[in-house]
């Protein structure tokens, strides 16, 4: 009799146990759906104290169009804080990159410290210094520093423009020198004007007369644009989706960006 009762109090309690666990794996089959981690959204990183968006795109696009990876082959900050773009060729296609501010800055100036000298690019490659809003208003309120030779190893090799490019008031080319390894870059954006500047090294606040490269100031009637949600970007990317013409992939560094208000 002891032996019975005790093989009923064993069973009994298995059973109980087995119901508790059936009751949890309902539980959480019945939670799953909810648990699921949401799919992963477009990469960011923290460069300059500000977080950008990394473009990245499944077929070509503009500019260009191009292919644009958020790989970190492609765009990554160093441990000295510096953003490094490279343009890539992999599984036979040339991938480019791009990163978009998750701010809107609005007017003031914009300031790009190159580490990088960009006089000799590749004449297919373009590096771009600008603002962009995906909404056509103002020319997309695009505001552009941009240094290629546009696929003519003769042309100049920089340019500033208030888009649209094609009217000739809109757009300066000037040459950045040869060789100049640390450059700054920089557009203040007022009301009814934008004043470009580029300059040898980094005293961008009060250069010497002779690192000055080049100024330029647009206040050409209603044409400059008015802020209204675009972002601060910067890419590098291949003329009319062209290969480079030495079949080379191409990095560029950037010390640093800063945006002062007004």
């Amino acid at each position: 009799m002891p032996n019975r009762r005790r093989t009923l109090a064993l069973f009994l309690a298995s059973l109980f146990v087995a119901v508790g666990v059936a009751q949890a794996d309902n539980a959480l089959h019945a939670a799953a759906p909810n648990a699921r981690p949401a799919p992963p959204g477009p990469r960011t990183i923290v460069f300059s104290g500000h977080t950008w968006t990394v473009k990245s795109s499944s077929g070509q696009v503009g500019p260009g169009p191009n292919f644009f990876s958020d790989s970190a082959s492609n765009v990554w900050v160093d441990a000295q804080g510096r953003l490094h773009l490279r343009i890539t060729k992999s599984k036979g296609k040339w991938q480019c990159a791009e990163i978009v501010s998750v701010e809107s800055f609005g007017y003031g100036t914009y300031r790009f410290y190159l580490d990088s000298a960009v006089d000799s690019l590749d004449p297919s490659v373009v590096l771009g210094l600008f603002t962009w809003n995906d909404v056509p208003d103002y020319n997309h309120r695009e505001l552009d520093i941009e240094f290629s030779r546009w696929g003519a190893a003769s042309n100049q090799n920089a340019q500033y423009v208030v888009q649209p490019y094609d009217v000739a008031a809109n757009i300066v080319r000037f040459e950045q020198p040869a060789g100049v390894a640390q450059s700054t870059h920089s557009f203040r954006w007022m009301t009814g004007g934008v004043a470009f500047q580029s300059v040898r090294g980094f005293e961008a606040t009060n250069p010497a007369a002779g690192d000055v490269i080049n100024t330029w100031s647009y206040s050409v009637g209603s044409g400059t644009p008015v802020p209204g949600g675009e972002n601060a970007r910067l890419n590098l990317w291949l003329f009319q989706g062209r290969a480079p013409t030495d079949g080379r992939e191409v990095e560029i560094v950037v010390n640093r960006f800063q945006f002062i208000p007004g």
